[in-house]
């Protein structure tokens, strides 16, 4: 860490130590006040978000008033964020997807049309609003769908490509679609319920456990795909040959994202190898029971990874950059919000059975493709604490949310980038 004094300008540079301690504080910082909030704690918004637009609004007064300039040292950033990623392709059971059935094909049918129209819909924007392409593109799924971890990942990409903004403008947009799907998710399933006087269907839904031979184990792969912290007691050893697992999926990927970009010529984040890696392992060890997981360790692991690394995208974003770009931002989102409620009230809920859990899967679909899956778990929490509980859409939403968006999503994108750069 060091002071310096440059064209009269103070400049903090840290170290990797001390960026890594800051980004540790922003995140407990985030969460405190999370709980001191009442509207931040409704609205789900992560800690990560919290602390770290604090930190960049902290450091866009100082730079506006020529009072101090800050350096971080984000070199771990990228690390974190492929972990992140491997973790999730860890995650990604095909028993688990199978035992869903027919919901969670058709839901995700939907995510994949929303994740096209989106994209379609970020570039209509653009054209609109005189936007460069790509920057639309930022406010498209990269942003809603894919929320603040995509838009972290993909700005500094585009960013390199030449495009002025992107991570700033992609991360203002996840955190205006966050705040979006938490305030109208839950009405739109309330406004449905009440429309067509909906009541839950008091019977067991057992259509989806006869699909299951073993119960408890059922339970425990879908508390797999769910946003816990509960993780079993590891010793040392345990939890270093978690961490080896983790580390040579990520090591393989790399070389996986390199040979993949070598013969396809399109370019590939270096995640995408590292989650194709860990969908291989998780199968193949699933299958041939190759080593004995705690997959808890890999969802400890992995909600570690993404915090560190959606902090550090947060904290070292350039908010002045967001003059120029502010409003068009505002308009594609919008533009966003309203096609997600016209595409829920009118198709979607209509496909899905115009039923109860139809009207609360809406909920949770907002929540998730305008947010994050904890913005839809709670939406369906306050919708089925009101007018009951629908065991369809707590099953359905966590497998899809957990992995299968992606498993779609970024090649999506990743595609809408190499046809428009």
């Amino acid at each position: 860490m060091e002071l310096t004094n440059i064209n009269g300008i103070l400049t903090l540079n840290l170290n990797i130590a001390a960026t890594i301690a800051l980004t540790c504080f922003l995140i407990i910082l985030g969460k405190t006040l999370k709980k001191q909030i009442l509207i931040l704690d409704r609205l789900c918004i992560p800690a990560p978000v919290i602390g770290g637009i604090l930190f960049a609004l902290l450091v866009f007064l100082l730079n506006q008033f020529n009072i101090l300039s800050v350096v971080l040292d984000t070199s771990l950033q990228s690390t974190f964020m492929v972990a992140f990623f491997t973790t999730v392709g860890i995650g990604a059971s095909f028993n688990l997807i199978k035992k869903g059935g027919k919901s969670v094909l058709i839901y995700w049918i939907f995510c994949i049309i929303l994740i096209f129209a989106q994209n379609i819909i970020g570039l209509f924007g653009a054209m609109l609003t005189g936007l460069d392409p790509l920057l639309g593109l930022m406010c498209g799924a990269i942003s809603m769908g894919g929320g603040h971890g995509t838009s972290a990942t993909f700005g500094p990409t585009l960013e390199s490509m030449g495009v002025v903004g992107a991570n700033t403008i992609g991360l203002a947009a996840a955190t205006l679609g966050l705040i979006c799907g938490g305030f109208i998710g839950a009405p739109t399933s309330k406004f449905l319920i009440e429309k067509y006087k909906l009541k839950p269907n008091k019977f067991v839904l057992s259509d989806l456990h006869n699909q299951v031979n073993n119960e408890d184990n059922f339970n425990e792969e879908v508390a797999v795909c769910k946003d816990t912290t509960a993780s079993s007691k590891l010793d040392s050893s345990e939890f270093i040959k978690h961490i080896f697992i983790l580390t040579a999926c990520m090591s393989i990927g790399y070389v996986v994202s390199n040979f993949i970009t070598s013969i396809t010529g399109y370019a590939l984040p270096e995640y995408v190898g590292g989650i194709l890696v860990a969908i291989t392992f998780r199968n193949a060890n699933d299958k041939f029971k190759l080593v004995t997981v705690d997959y808890s360790c890999f969802d400890l692991l992995g909600d570690i990874s993404l915090n560190l690394f959606l902090t550090m995208a947060l904290m070292s974003i350039k908010l002045w950059e967001l003059k120029t770009l502010g409003l068009p931002m505002l308009i594609i989102v919008l533009m966003q919000v309203l096609f997600i409620v016209l595409f829920t009230i009118f198709i979607m809920f209509r496909l899905l059975g115009k039923d109860y859990d139809a009207a609360v899967m809406v909920g949770g679909f907002i929540g998730h493709e305008l947010g994050a899956t904890p913005n839809a778990l709670a939406n369906l929490n306050s919708i089925c604490s009101r007018y009951g509980y629908s065991e369809r859409a707590f099953f359905t939403i966590p497998i899809v949310c957990a992995f299968l968006i992606d498993l779609v999503a970024i090649p999506t994108i990743i595609m809408f980038i190499n046809m428009l750069s």
